[in-house]
């Protein structure tokens, strides 16, 4: 298809989780379930976001970024995977493929870039209080979050080149429940080398560098609340980063297992269960995580709840 001759496989099929009707029907059921909340929890976020003055600050600015991030990241992986669970025919085209590997590749580094974006806002916050108008001031803050999404476009496009030059022979089953970068290299035929160094070297430096600002950033959080006199400061200033770092914990514990590592030693099955915990799992956890703990966003979204009633 795309090199000639070479190529001989125009769709693939993808298995999904699991080939037992019976399990399908409850996985459907759970996954749906996953998604509709996912979609009105991080949707209900943006709303009480936009709609309190409040909350229009730079760490609010990011998190509702992040909220759309994960409703887009999770729309481009989960709605096609129940609908295979409810069809016969789980054949994908490969251009589809293609597509949607793009768009799972540039918005899973757009939520890395976003978290990366709120370590700093917290950073500035907590240990330069001072110049935090000014160095976080709103035309900066949408600097940030115009490139992390940019670069992160333009970061999955060489993923995606690199793979529709690859030639497929066969078999075309996919055993998996979306079209992700290892899985398709397993199937080609044709030397995937290229596409290796790229996963390992280049995703690795980026994957990495927005986790070492995140950590680096916390370093600096961690030495100016050691500095605060009394034990219930030093609660208030943690439990403000409380939950980014729990969402930061999920995100890039699972993302650096199954990507920052040699295909050869990439496991089928333990790379369905935990890329199922990143692309599903936290994005629906995010709502929760960030609104349970701040004081604010529960004020926010019972506001929110008072004028929709």
């Amino acid at each position: 298809m795309l090199r000639g001759n070479q190529t001989h496989i125009t769709e693939f099929v993808l298995l999904g989780l699991t080939s037992d009707p019976k399990k399908q029907v409850w996985l459907f059921a759970i996954f749906l379930t996953m998604y509709l909340i996912n979609v009105a929890g991080n949707s209900v976020i943006i709303a009480a976001i936009r709609g309190d003055v409040r909350l229009r600050t730079p760490m609010y600015f990011f998190l509702s970024n992040l909220s759309l991030v994960d409703i887009c990241y999770t729309t481009v992986i989960v709605p096609k995977m129940l609908a295979n669970m409810v069809r016969k025919s789980k054949k994908f085209p490969f251009a589809q493929c293609l597509t949607q590997m793009y768009f799972s590749v540039a918005f899973g580094i757009t939520d890395s870039f976003l978290l990366a974006a709120m370590a700093i806002d917290r950073y500035v916050a907590i240990c330069k209080p001072l110049h935090y108008t000014t160095t976080m001031n709103p035309r900066r803050c949408l600097l940030l979050v115009i490139a992390s999404w940019v670069v992160s476009f333009v970061h999955s496009l060489p993923y995606t080149i690199l793979t529709a030059r690859l030639s497929f022979c066969g078999p075309n089953i996919i055993h998996h429940f979306f079209c992700d970068v290892q899985p398709l290299l397993m199937l080609s035929c044709s030397d995937t080398s290229a596409n290796e160094l790229l996963a390992f070297t280049e995703g690795s430096f980026v994957i990495m560098s927005s986790l070492i600002c995140i950590i680096v950033s916390y370093m600096y959080i961690t030495c100016a609340v050691l500095r605060v006199p009394s034990g219930r400061g030093r609660y208030k200033v943690f439990s403000t980063c409380g939950s980014h770092l729990t969402v930061v914990t999920l995100f890039y514990g699972t993302v650096i297992s199954v990507y920052i590592r040699p295909s050869s030693t990439y496991s089928v099955t333990k790379g369905r269960v935990v890329t199922v915990i990143y692309t599903v799992v936290t994005p629906m956890l995010n709502p929760f995580i960030y609104s349970l703990r701040n004081n604010n966003m529960k004020q926010a979204l019972k506001k929110l709840i008072r004028r929709v009633g």
